[in-house]
């Protein structure tokens, strides 16, 4: 039987690529990647498609039908139902069916294609004052065919309405082949225009046959997403053919051209944040404010916003934005609000003018979706209630039965959502892995559907029904008008093949689940995964599918980093959530069959800069750069590893080796031997080598401490690491002429235990020994042992130095992440590791921890650079900026990855990502600054790569500092 599906998936694949110009894929990395949307559910595909245009996707078709094989049309795979995964053939459409064809400012309109990501479609009509209204909060890579398919919301409902509401036509194509151009109207037999004769007669003959039932039978409330809208084909609505097949979930016909909306956007927003004791006030007060016109109603309790700054007193608040033609109009339509609200029982108000705070406060909304997914105490909780809307004036009195539904099970959630609307999002902490759990998880949606019904809601208010609430319809509808939906879709689509299993005749809402196939015990590793109780299947589990990764471009202001490698090549297996899907398809075992030896999964990792930039940016905290250490030092177990393995990843050894020979390494890197040592090395040809320095920063040190033993002070340790002992001594050399100004005293640990935890003395240089390190390279390749080995060494050194409260000061970046989480998560057995993670300081931060009173010398010029990745996701930088101001250093640093990022941007075969990476947000931000602009890069990658491929140096901020205090010591 098996030899028998693989012929068929080999035939059908052979001839689709023969009938198709796009590219075409059965192969298991391509399927894997398909296999899970933003929802609970997994289908394997049997073949992708990426079509170039709509001939394509006819061919497509064709050749599905010939084979009997469905297809499923699909976007960026943000859907939370489950209505982007399927068994048959996936059309990706975000590749190359993406264009704006036109935009016609006069008329308000745009045609697109179904793969144009929503903000381009913004960014397009905001050149002209316009925007399209909807604008969930995947509007960063969301398409315009997913948002059609589900009928897509989003915070500015309340102003501008559904997808539905700003859709004119439509074009698509049956399974049957049969081309359609949907509208408004009918013709003279009074049938919908646009429509071939066999449907136009039996969409008219339906619907005339079905009056009574298409007027009584819906629920008349602003977020009703769910099942067919065949309301929308009554005569009285105008027979809107292209609103009835909104939010069809692709299973009526194929988008492939879309005629849609704009509106005129606001010359200014405000923001207002109203304060409320608990939910269910905010929830009660909701509606109250929609005659102000709102744009936004969206309300978010405390238990989701946490200790975010800016917001007034209260348990839960409503985020009111209100527009104007300038912002004075803006601000006076906000206070007006306000002042009406008190009289409603607000516990206070604040209107956020700055447009940095707004964006601060909405990014908290905005990623609801991802930090949902995580309980305050760490454990799970998923989609699949996600969006239930009930008319707003019952929002109140809704939420209260829900929270006792909730309680009656024993399940946990966080509400939030579109307030003003009557929509809730919630992610509610279901077991999905067990037997008993997953009864729960049915049996408590059942209720929850007759709760929503109860008071006259909608199951969807905005993420369609998919499979996870469609086989509830009938609770909604009655079993007649989810019958009329059957005969629909047999109208449309008689052989079944689009999106079978989705609205109508759909699996059970317990079946296909995603949890399934993994294992049913915790895999044997190396990390200790604290965030999720050791079990790398769980820490795999935290990407829910949101793809906040696939942004191609970074917001405006923003310092976000991931993911660069997702930029730099536009390709799912590069993203974040793309490796995380391959990850779990290798624990999964169905489709990615080699376990930790996958040539999938590796060469999907390969391109991962380790940049940690997910550890932070992912709403839900996946971190790809830890499960790429797992991964490697699995797969190469007992193997030979790449020469870049043996030569960057034990870098540290190396350089230490070399340190005394460092004039003739110097010289011998300017000759031919060059080339032939990076060939053996696996050096990327392009990379100049790196100069060694012919006096490393710890000789330098103990020189000059023999010399002039230094002041008194605070005693501080300063981590010698690798690059900057070998390869940046003079950013050491600074660090300690400001340390020393700044009142401190920085002294080096030695290489081996002193005795009781002395402090080094100037008599015992000890340099003959190898230094301590990090073990940032060794983890970065993937080399555990070896790293759990030099972390330990590093532990014994370190521990009593450190048990006097003194904070180890790491002016590398890499290198700081590494002690503060790759160490302790890596030597989870070892309590002493916390406590020498919570040691580690930045520069920054020691000077503002330990000499809080010291004054910088003010340098008064523009600053441009970038803040290291690492120290991005992992340290932050907030203690670099205040250092920064009180230096007179203005202007923020860009975010992103400088490429190089340690060995990637060596590697052979890496230099053309590399090169990408810096010239997305580094390379350009460097340009564009002034002369006299200081170009700050606290990491060596990021000065490296400045040197590499800029004409503008960066220096460390201590090196800036010291040079305004005067010669640092020879």
């Amino acid at each position: 039987m098996a030899d028998r599906t693989e012929t068929e998936k080999r035939d059908l694949t052979k001839d689709l690529a023969a009938a198709v110009r796009g590219e075409v894929s059965s192969a298991a990395a391509d399927r894997a990647l398909m296999t899970m949307d933003a929802s609970n559910y997994r289908r394997v595909p049997r073949a992708v498609v990426a079509p170039r245009d709509a001939d394509d996707v006819a061919a497509a078709l064709r050749v599905c039908r010939e084979h009997g094989v469905p297809v499923v049309p699909r976007g960026a795979g943000t859907s939370i139902a489950g209505q982007a995964t399927g068994v048959g053939v996936v059309l990706d459409f975000t590749r190359h069916m993406r264009r704006i064809v036109s935009l016609d400012p006069a008329a308000r309109t745009a045609v697109v294609e179904p793969g144009v990501i929503l903000d381009d479609l913004r960014a397009a009509a905001g050149a002209h004052g316009l925007t399209f209204g909807p604008d969930p909060s995947t509007h960063s890579r969301c398409t315009l065919g997913g948002m059609i398919g589900n009928n897509s919301c989003g915070s500015h409902s309340v102003a501008w309405g559904t997808t539905a509401d700003n859709v004119r036509e439509l074009e698509l194509l049956t399974y049957g082949g049969e081309r359609v151009r949907a509208g408004r109207g009918t013709g003279p037999t009074g049938a919908p225009t646009g429509l071939p004769p066999r449907l136009r007669d039996g969409v008219k003959s339906l619907v005339d046959a079905e009056l009574a039932l298409l007027r009584t039978g819906y629920p008349d409330l602003p977020r009703r997403i769910s099942g067919y809208a065949l309301d929308a084909l009554l005569p009285e609505r105008g027979t809107d053919l292209a609103r009835a097949l909104t939010g069809s979930e692709g299973t009526l016909g194929v988008l492939t051209e879309a005629t849609v909306r704009l509106v005129e956007t606001p010359a200014a927003r405000v923001l207002a944040v109203l304060g409320y004791p608990d939910e269910s006030a905010a929830a009660e007060a909701a509606h109250t404010l929609l005659p102000h016109k709102p744009m936004t109603v969206e309300g978010m309790a405390a238990d989701l916003v946490g200790s975010a700054a800016g917001l007034p007193e209260g348990g839960a608040w409503l985020f009111v934005e209100m527009g104007g033609a300038s912002p004075a109009e803006a601000a006076a339509r906000a206070e007006a609000l306000c002042r009406a609200a008190a009289a409603d029982g607000t516990t206070g108000h604040a209107v956020v003018t700055d447009p940095a705070g707004q964006r601060a406060l909405w990014r908290i909304r905005e990623d609801a979706s991802g930090t949902a997914t995580r309980m305050p105490d760490g454990s799970e909780a998923w989609p699949g209630w996600e969006d239930c809307a009930v008319p707003p004036a019952r929002l109140g009195p809704y939420l209260r039965d829900f929270r006792a539904l909730l309680a009656q099970h024993g399940l946990r959630g966080t509400p939030y959502g579109h307030f003003g609307d009557g929509c809730i999002h919630i992610r509610i902490d279901f077991d999905l892995l067990t037997p008993p759990g997953i009864r729960r998880f049915r049996d408590f949606s059942h209720d929850l559907a007759d709760l929503v019904v109860a008071h006259g809601g909608s199951l969807s208010g905005e993420h369609g029904d998919g499979q996870a609430r469609a086989e509830l319809l009938p609770k909604m509808y009655g079993p007649e008008l989810v019958g009329l939906f059957g005969r629909f879709k047999d109208l449309w689509d008689p052989a079944a093949g689009l999106n079978p299993g989705m609205l109508v005749r759909p699996d059970r809402l317990d079946d296909n689940l995603r949890f399934a196939p993994l294992p049913g015990r915790p895999v044997p590793v190396e990390f200790g995964y604290p965030h999720d109780n050791g079990d790398f299947s769980a820490a795999v589990r935290r990407c829910v599918g949101v793809a906040k990764c696939r942004n191609e471009k970074t917001a405006a202001g923003s310092a976000d980093v991931m993911c660069p490698s997702f930029r730099a090549t536009g390709e799912e297996q590069h993203s974040t959530r793309g490796r995380a899907r391959l990850l779990h398809e290798m624990l999964a075992g169905e489709v990615i069959t080699d376990g930790w030896r996958s040539p999938e999964v590796h060469d999907a990792l390969d391109l991962c800069l380790s940049c940690k930039g997910c550890r932070s940016d992912c709403p839900v905290g996946v971190d790809m750069a830890t499960y790429k250490a797992e991964f490697l030092h699995h797969h190469y177990e007992g193997r030979l590893r790449p020469a870049a393995h043996y030569s960057m990843g034990r870098l540290p050894q190396w350089l230490h080796a070399a340190a005394p020979a460092a004039p003739a390494v110097n010289a011998l890197a300017r000759t031919p031997l060059a080339a032939v040592a990076k060939r053996l090395a696996g050096v990327a040809p392009e990379r100049p080598l790196p100069a060694l320095a012919t006096e490393t920063f710890t000789r330098w040190w103990w020189r000059r401490r023999r010399a002039a033993p230094p002041a008194d002070g605070r005693t501080v340790l300063l981590w010698p690491d690798t690059f900057t002992n070998h390869l940046s001594p003079q950013v050491g050399r600074a660090a300690v002429r400001v340390l020393e100004a700044a009142g401190l005293r920085p002294l080096l640990p030695p290489t081996a235990p002193l005795p009781g935890g002395a402090l080094p003395q100037p008599a015992l240089p000890r340099l003959r020994r190898p230094p301590l390190c990090c073990g940032l390279t060794y983890v970065s390749t993937g080399q555990l042992d070896r790293a759990r080995a030099v972390m330990r060494r590093t532990l014994d050194v370190l521990t009593p130095l450190l048990a006097a409260g003194r904070p180890l000061v790491v002016l590398e970046p890499s290198c700081a992440a590494a002690l503060r989480t790759d160490l302790p998560e890596l030597l989870a057995d070892d309590p002493r590791a916390p406590r020498l993670a919570a040691s580690v300081r930045t520069f920054a931060q020691t000077l503002e921890d330990f000499a809080p009173d010291w004054r910088p010398p003010r340098l008064d010029r523009p600053v441009a650079g970038q803040t290291h990745c690492h120290q991005h996701a992992v340290l932050g930088d907030a203690a670099d900026r205040r250092l920064r101001e009180r230096a007179g250093l203005t202007g923020q640093l860009s975010g992103g990855c400088c490429g190089l990022a340690g060995n990637f941007g060596f590697e052979r075969g890496h230099y053309d990502i590399s090169v990408a990476c810096a010239e997305d947000q580094l390379l350009p931000a460097v340009r564009q600054s002034a002369p006299g602009t200081e170009i700050l890069a606290d990491g060596f990658s990021c000065r490296t790569q400045l040197d590499h491929l800029g004409d503008r140096p960066g220096r460390h901020l201590a090196e800036v500092l010291a040079e305004a205090l005067g010669e640092a010591d020879a």
